[in-house]
């Protein structure tokens, strides 16, 4: 037997080389996959409706303070009306444009309630046309429909198109299917951007800013601010309690289906097992937050447009996620 140590020549089989690339990931024992736990905190948030006790104490905080606040402002009017008339006066025409700043405030958020209520009318209505097959009723839908972007620059083409064709059009469904491809065609790449931008915003916020609740402040703002967005690219602006409304509307949908609770299924398919498994956990959370993120932008379409979704247009959540998460990370890095 062959004393000392023992030599293994390597030189020439390079290939029996171990490499550290080819070692499978080191498993994260009792760390759960990532789950998108900052959206599903702020749809909870935003979806939660009060009991009648809390809005009962709040409606009448609110009336109780607004009577403390214009009796102190009476008195104080009075008072320097009474000592130095002209700093009286002053006050009295500033507090008076405050008035009339908050009057036309009112009206506005009144305005766009009323613009939200417009587009849920014609949403309802085409439904009936189609439903009915009634080709009088879809002249009349497709008639307010052009009405409701006469005055938009980026409909003008599409406009022009429906008019040269509809007259061509014998049934209620070739006619919505032709006001749904020329008029709702731009707006609805232009609101899909919207909910990619959203989405791969708070992909990256999640991912990068290590902040405790940084990442729920930022999925709430990100997606109050998207869902206004899409409203008004479909012609609903609203006002600050409108796009609070439509933001209820739209995660209390989802919430209520389930819709906020799972998101690795939705990656898994783009990116593959596998690099999911090698993500870190804050990466993933941030990739998994990004696709809930566009799947509230799609339901906020589907809540805001004036018309249901053909099957044929109907925007598909992983193709949104796939082009808003492409940027982030790269299937083959």
């Amino acid at each position: 037997m062959a004393k000392g140590p023992v030599l293994f020549d390597l030189e020439e089989d390079t290939t029996a080389r171990p490499s550290v690339s080819d070692a499978p990931p080191v498993p994260d024992v009792g760390a759960p996959a990532p789950q998108g736990q900052a959206m599903q905190i702020a749809a909870r948030l935003a979806a939660r409706k009060p009991s009648k006790l809390v809005r009962l104490f709040w409606w009448l905080l609110t009336t109780l303070i607004g009577a403390l606040v214009s009796i102190a402002a009476w008195n104080f009017i009075m008072g320097l009306l009474a000592s130095y008339p002209l700093l009286g006066m002053a006050m009295t025409v500033l507090i008076g444009a405050v008035l009339l700043v908050l009057v036309l405030l009112c009206l506005r958020e009144l305005a766009a309630f009323s613009r939200l209520a417009r587009l849920d009318g014609l949403h309802h209505d085409v439904g009936e046309a189609l439903a009915q097959n009634d080709l009088t009723a879809a002249r009349a839908v497709t008639d307010r429909l052009v009405g409701l972007y006469q005055g938009r620059e980026d409909t003008r083409w599409g406009r022009d198109r429906l008019a040269e064709l509809r007259g061509d059009q014998l049934d209620a469904q070739t006619l919505l299917a032709l006001t749904e491809a020329e008029l709702l065609g731009p707006l609805d790449i232009a609101a899909s951007r919207e909910v990619e931008a959203a989405a791969r915003q708070v992909a990256t916020v999640t991912a990068l800013v290590p902040l405790a609740l940084a990442d729920v402040v930022a999925a709430m703002t990100s997606n109050l601010r998207m869902i206004r967005r899409v409203a008004e690219i479909y012609g609903g602006r609203s006002g600050f309690f409108g796009s609070w409304r439509l933001t209820r509307v739209v995660l209390s949908h989802l919430v209520a289906t389930g819709a906020v609770a799972v998101g690795d299924d939705m990656l898994e398919p783009i990116l593959g097992g596998t690099m999911l498994a090698k993500l870190s956990r804050r990466f993933g959370e941030g990739l998994v937050n990004g696709a809930l993120t566009a799947r509230v932008g799609v339901a906020a379409m589907e809540v805001c447009r004036p018309m249901p979704f053909s099957e044929t247009r109907r925007p598909k959540v992983r193709s949104i996620i796939k082009r808003a998460l492409s940027g982030l990370f790269s299937k083959g890095s």
